[in-house]
C-alpha cells in the first residue's frame, strides 16, 4: 500500500468533528478528510454561501451542526450522539484588527471555545485524538527569532493573548486530565477562499484582479511567516495520525512554517510579480497593537513528524492567484 493509500484508509469511516469548518483551513481540511472518506461532522454559527466548503458542494457530504463553538453543552452532545473519534479545533476570531475593536468577543472565542470543546471532549468516551490550532501569535513579542516551541507564550496584545490563553488551557487539560491534545502553532495561513479581504493576500489579488492599487494598512515593514493552507492541511491530518502511533505526544505543540520570513512589501511585490502587474501598493502606515516581526522553525515538525512543505510561497502564491481569478471570473 503506497502512503498516500496509507493514510487516506487511516480516515476511512472514523468520526471526525471539525469546528470553524467554514473558514480558510476548515474549507480544506473538511476537503482532504470527505476525500479520504471520513464521517465529518462539521460545526458552522453562521451561514456564508461565498465560503469555499459552501462553494465546493462539500455541505452535501457533511453532517452539519448549527451552533455556537463557546456551547459546550452542544459540543457534549455531538461529541456523544456521532461517536467521535477525532476533533480538530480551528474556529476563532482570527482578525487582529476585530481583536483590537472587540477584546471581549474575541476572547470569548477563542478562549472560552477552547476549554468549551475540551472540556466536552474529556466526558467523551470515544475521543482519542484532539488537534487544537493555536498560531505564532501565542507567543508574542520577541527579540529571540526564530520562534521554537520552547520560547514562553507572552501575547500582550488582545489576539495574541488570546492565543496564548488557548494554547495554555489546550496544555491544561492534556497534563491534568491526560486528554489527548496536540497543538499546532503556524504562521500567517493563505490560499484560495479566504474572503477577510482586508487580509494581505487576498486583499491585494483583489485589488490587482479589479485594477486597483493594492493596501498596505502598515508600514509594510512587519516580518512575518506566510504559510499555504493545503501544506496546513497535511501537516494537522500528519499530526494526528501520528498521535495514534505515540502517545507520548500528547500536550505537545509544533510549529509549522515553510521557514521563509518576509516583509508585507515584499509579500505584495511577489505577488505583483507573479500577476504580471506594474500596479504600486499604497502604504497607510496605519497598523498598531500588532507585533513587529515573527517567524517560526519548524525543525521539531520535521524531526518528530517527518513533515515537510510541499509548497515554496511563489507556488503557494500562483495557485491562490488561479483561485481568485476563477473565482472573479477573470482569465487566467
Amino acid at each position: 500500500m503506497s502512503r498516500n493509500a496509507a493514510k487516506a484508509a487511516f480516515w476511512r469511516d472514523r468520526p471526525v468533528f471539525v469546528t470553524g469548518a467554514t473558514g480558510l483551513l476548515g474549507s480544506y481540511l473538511v476537503r482532504r478528510l470527505v476525500e479520504s472518506e471520513a464521517e465529518v461532522v462539521a460545526l458552522m454559527r453562521d451561514w456564508v454561501p461565498q465560503s469555499e466548503l459552501v462553494h465546493s458542494g462539500l455541505l452535501d457530504r457533511l453532517r452539519v451542526v448549527r451552533g455556537d463553538v463557546r456551547d459546550g453543552a452542544l459540543v457534549e452532545r455531538v461529541l456523544g450522539e456521532y461517536e467521535i473519534e477525532a476533533v480538530f479545533h480551528l474556529a476563532a476570531q482570527t482578525l487582529v484588527p476585530i481583536a483590537n475593536r472587540h477584546p471581549a468577543g474575541t476572547f470569548e472565542t477563542n478562549v472560552g471555545g477552547t476549554w468549551a470543546v475540551l472540556d466536552a471532549a474529556r466526558r467523551a468516551p470515544t475521543v482519542k485524538r484532539i488537534v487544537v490550532a493555536s498560531s505564532d501569535k501565542a507567543y508574542g513579542d520577541s527579540d529571540d527569532l526564530p520562534y521554537r516551541e520552547t520560547a514562553p507564550l507572552a501575547g500582550r496584545h488582545p489576539y495574541d493573548a488570546s492565543k496564548s490563553c488557548a494554547d495554555l488551557v489546550a496544555q491544561a487539560y492534556a497534563a491534568t486530565y491526560g486528554l489527548p491534545v496536540t497543538i499546532t502553532r503556524c504562521g500567517n495561513l493563505y490560499g484560495g477562499g479566504d474572503l477577510n479581504w482586508n487580509r494581505i493576500v487576498p486583499g491585494t489579488i483583489r485589488s490587482v484582479l479589479r485594477g486597483e492599487r493594492p493596501v498596505v494598512r502598515s508600514d509594510g515593514e512587519y516580518v512575518r511567516d506566510y504559510f499555504y493552507v493545503e501544506d496546513a492541511v497535511d501537516a494537522y491530518l500528519l499530526l494526528a495520525e501520528a498521535m495514534a502511533a505515540d502517545g507520548r505526544l500528547r500536550g505537545d505543540a509544533f510549529n509549522f512554517s515553510n521557514e521563509t520570513p518576509i516583509t508585507v512589501t515584499e509579500l505584495v511585490r511577489t505577488i505583483l510579480r507573479l500577476m504580471a502587474s506594474p500596479l504600486e501598493p499604497v502604504i497607510l502606515n496605519e497598523a498598531s497593537n500588532e507585533i513587529r516581526r515573527q517567524y517560526l522553525a519548524a525543525d521539531k515538525a520535521r524531526q518528530a513528524l517527518g513533515w515537510r512543505p510541499r509548497f515554496s510561497l511563489d507556488e503557494g502564491l500562483l495557485r491562490t492567484i488561479e483561485w481568485y481569478r476563477e473565482h472573479f471570473k477573470e482569465p487566467s
